[in-house]
């Protein structure tokens, strides 16, 4: 789990009643996101930034017990009256068939790829140079790239997501790339249908059925069956059309999870209560889960990176707040417990299976 003051380590058992919290590891350092590297188990990696000592990739291979800082960090080519790393967002472990495989997205919006673990890192010139790129703008949190995603069956298809700039997806590799936002509503620009220039909050995609993935935007909850070609609306029945927090059980690819939040000028829980919402068939329809979960005074955000699923059965839902608390439920959403309070500011969580 990262916070605005360092990481933290949550763990149980498998029956998930009791948990251990340590930390702070890398104390001091904002955690923008951490993620266990589910190829084996035991790596992980965090992206680390710092006001004084700087922005950094951070490696484990013991689950995150013990950290060593990598020699390079992902950056732009430096250009005059240019900055090339103001931060790291987000850390994407590639395909199972090449184990070193690391992938990093970056703002000033970017995609690098390090091919020995994150030790030396290369641009993806294909996307970092595409043709679009004069329709990204900066969203209230800067001009990011903030989603990766590799798909199981084929290392060459991956997909990225930019605020602003919307959902790419790449069929070789990361040489050429083609923005999928068709269905995407943009009621904040001139043209609400564009191609690019949209301001997607997170994408996930399903590991079982990675031709679907899901998606929070600026404008509404979505949901892609054919790779991002077209995109369903799926908000009817949310109390809001704008958050930052979705999740899938990879076990389910109808089963999904988000935490909708007042507006984009509030950015807090829905008349102060905590509530995550499911459903069972894609978007269908939604159920609100809140129990074990506070229902009034509780003004709190939950971030793009602060939602994981664990994958047991029944499905764990994990997810941190602004408020420094972890909620868990590990009976997929039906009931919540605090696995901790107080912490500093949530903002990453990663939920796997630590092989010991």
């Amino acid at each position: 789990m990262g916070t605005r003051k360092g990481l933290f380590r949550a763990t149980s058992d498998l029956r998930r009643r009791e948990w251990r919290l340590e930390g702070p590891y890398l104390a001091g350092y904002e955690i923008f996101h951490a993620c266990l590297d589910r190829r084996d188990g035991a790596t992980a990696y965090a992206a680390a930034h710092h006001t004084v000592w700087g922005v950094h990739v951070y490696r484990s291979v013991d689950g995150g017990r013990s950290w060593d800082l990598s020699p390079e960090a992902p950056h732009h080519a430096t250009v005059e009256g240019a900055e090339s790393l103001k931060a790291i967002w987000h850390l994407a472990p590639g395909h199972a068939d090449e184990p070193d495989c690391l992938y990093a997205g970056i703002q000033p919006a970017g995609l690098f790829v390090s091919h020995d673990g994150g030790g030396r890192w290369e641009p993806v010139q294909g996307l970092n140079d595409h043709p679009t790129r004069g329709s990204w703008q900066p969203a209230k949190g800067g001009l990011a790239l903030h989603s990766i995603c590799v798909d199981p069956r084929d290392a060459r298809r991956i997909y990225a997501a930019i605020s602003a700039g919307g959902v790419y997806r790449s069929d070789d590799g990361g040489a050429t790339w083609k923005p999928v936002n068709r269905g995407i509503r943009a009621d904040y620009l001139a043209d609400t249908t564009p191609e690019s220039g949209h301001c997607v909050h997170r994408i996930v995609l399903h590991p079982t059925r990675p031709d679907r993935l899901y998606q929070q935007s600026h404008t509404g909850t979505y949901r892609t069956d054919d790779r991002g070609e077209s995109w369903l609306e799926i908000t009817e029945g949310l109390p809001s059309d704008f958050g930052y927090a979705v999740a899938s059980d990879p076990n389910d690819p109808d089963t999904v999870y988000v935490i909708p939040e007042e507006s984009s000028h509030i950015r807090t829980t829905v008349g102060g209560a905590i509530t995550v919402y499911r459903s069972r068939n894609a978007g269908a329809d939604w159920q609100p889960q809140t129990r074990g979960l506070p229902q009034e005074d509780a003004y709190v955000t939950i971030l793009r990176e602060a939602i994981d699923t664990d994958g047991l059965d029944p499905c764990g839902v994990y997810f941190g707040t602004s408020s420094g608390h972890l909620f868990a439920s590990r009976d997929a959403g039906e009931s919540w417990m605090i696995v901790a309070g107080f912490l500093p500011r949530v903002l990453s969580v990663d939920a796997g299976l630590l092989r010991k």
